[in-house]
C-alpha cells in the first residue's frame, strides 16, 4: 500500500472545505517549560476527548506515544479552509499543525492562491488552544535571522508558548527569481548560510545580545525582546544533506524532519548519528520527525483515487518522490511502523487542499495502532 506515484483516477473526497468540523472543546495549551535545554522532551499529557461522535481514544498501553502533525498545504486554499482543518485536527487529538513557507505555488500553475506562512500560523493560534505550530519548513533565504527570531518569538507569545521554529536551506528557485530574492551561488552556499543563521537564531532565542561579523550576517548589539515564553523555543531543521544539513542538525537542532524510503531514512539517521558523535551531542536529544503524503479510506483503491483527485485539483499528478501512504488505518500504520522502530516519534501527514476530513479523523486510529492502543 506504499507507493511513490499516486493513481491517476479520481473520486470525490470528504474534505474540510465542504464539511464543517465540529468545534473543539476547550483544553489547556502546552506547558511553556515542556522543553528544556537542548533536548526534545515533550509533555505527554493526553488531550481531552473530542466532542460529539469524534473519539480521541488515546492509547493506554506502555508503548511510546506517537505524535501526529498535520502539514496543511497552503496552496489552492483559503483562510476558512485551513482554519477549519486545523480546528478539526485539534478536536480529534493531533499534536501539531504545520504549513508551508512559499511565495508561489510549488505544484501546478504558479497563479494558484497561496497563503503566507508566518501570518497563517499566527491566525491559527487564535482558533486553537493546544496544537503546536510551525513552518515545514521556513526558507532561510527569505529573511534575516534576526527577523526570523522575532517572528518565532512573537508567535510563541500570541499562541501561549506553542511555537516551533522550522527552517531549511530553501530549494524553490522560481520564487526567488520572481521576487528578486538572493538564491545564492549554489545549494552548498545556502546550507552554509543556514548553518550560520541557525547559530544566530539559537543565541537570539536564548536571550543573548549579539555582535557578530560572519560570512553572511553582521549583527551589532542585536537582541530579541521579549524572549519566548518557552524557556527553550525548539528549532526544527528540515533536510537530509549528509555533509552540511545533518551536521547543522547535530550541532543545534531540537527536531529533525526528513522524508524518504526506510532505506534512505536509515542511512541518513546513521549519518546524523556520526555527526552527533563528532560534535559530542547525544542524538537522543533530537526529536525525529518524518513526513508522508497520507490518504485514508477502508479500501486502498478508494484512497488512491481520492488522493489523485486532491492532487489533481492542485494542478499536478505527483507530490514528490517520497512514499505515499494510501489505504486503511492498519495499512498506513504498517507502512509507518519501520520508521517508529528506528526512533521516529512524530509523524507528519502531508495534506493537500481541499483538506480531507476523513484522513484527519482517522489518523488517530493510525496513532493508536502505532502506540499500542
Amino acid at each position: 500500500m506504499t507507493s511513490t506515484r499516486p493513481a491517476t483516477t479520481s473520486a470525490p473526497s470528504r474534505s474540510a472545505t465542504t464539511t464543517r468540523p465540529r468545534t473543539a472543546s476547550p483544553s489547556s495549551g502546552p506547558s511553556p517549560g515542556s522543553r528544556s535545554g537542548s533536548g526534545s522532551s515533550r509533555s505527554t499529557t493526553t488531550s481531552t476527548d473530542g466532542p460529539g461522535d469524534i473519539p480521541v481514544n488515546q492509547p493506554t498501553s506502555s508503548a511510546p506515544r506517537i505524535r501526529l502533525g498535520a502539514q496543511l498545504w497552503s496552496q489552492h486554499t483559503d483562510w476558512p479552509a485551513i482554519r477549519d482543518a486545523a480546528v478539526a485536527a485539534e478536536a480529534v487529538g493531533w499534536d501539531s499543525v504545520w504549513t508551508w513557507d512559499h511565495l508561489l505555488a510549488i505544484f501546478g500553475p504558479a497563479d494558484q492562491p497561496i497563503l503566507e506562512g508566518w501570518t497563517t500560523l499566527a491566525a491559527l493560534s487564535s482558533v486553537t488552544s493546544r496544537l503546536q505550530l510551525g513552518l515545514m519548513v521556513g526558507a532561510n533565504t527569505f529573511r534575516n535571522p534576526g527577523l526570523t527570531a522575532k517572528l518565532a518569538t512573537t508567535l510563541d507569545h500570541v499562541s501561549g508558548g506553542r511555537a516551533i521554529l522550522g527552517i531549511g536551506g530553501a530549494w524553490f528557485e522560481r520564487e526567488h527569481e520572481a521576487f528578486g530574492i538572493d538564491f545564492g551561488a549554489g545549494f552548498g552556499e545556502r546550507l552554509d548560510r543556514l548553518d550560520e543563521a541557525v547559530m544566530l537564531l539559537r543565541r537570539l532565542l536564548d536571550g543573548e545580545r549579539i555582535t557578530h561579523e560572519g560570512r553572511f550576517y553582521q549583527f551589532h548589539d542585536a537582541l530579541c525582546e521579549p524572549r519566548p515564553i518557552q524557556p527553550h523555543l525548539p528549532i526544527l531543521i528540515g533536510g537530509s544533506g549528509p555533509k552540511k544539513t545533518l551536521r547543522t542538525t547535530a550541532l543545534r537542532g531540537d527536531l529533525w524532519n526528513t522524508a524518504g524510503t526506510i532505506e534512505e531514512t536509515r542511512t541518513r539517521l546513521e549519518i546524523l548519528d556520526a555527526h552527533c558523535a563528532d560534535v559530542g551531542r547525544d542524538r537522543s536529544e533530537i526529536e525525529l520527525t518524518v513526513s508522508f503524503p497520507v490518504l485514508i479510506r477502508d479500501r486502498q483503491a478508494d484512497a488512491e483515487a481520492a488522493w489523485a483527485s486532491l492532487i489533481g485539483s492542485n494542478g499536478t499528478i505527483h507530490a514528490g518522490a517520497v512514499p505515499h501512504l494510501y489505504g486503511n488505518p492498519e495499512q498506513v500504520a504498517d507502512a509507518i511502523r519501520p520508521y517508529v522502530e528506528l526512533g521516529f516519534s512524530t509523524i507528519i501527514a502531508r495534506l493537500p487542499a481541499p483538506y480531507d476530513l476523513e484522513t484527519i479523523e482517522r489518523m488517530i486510529e493510525v496513532r493508536n495502532l502505532l502506540s499500542g492502543g
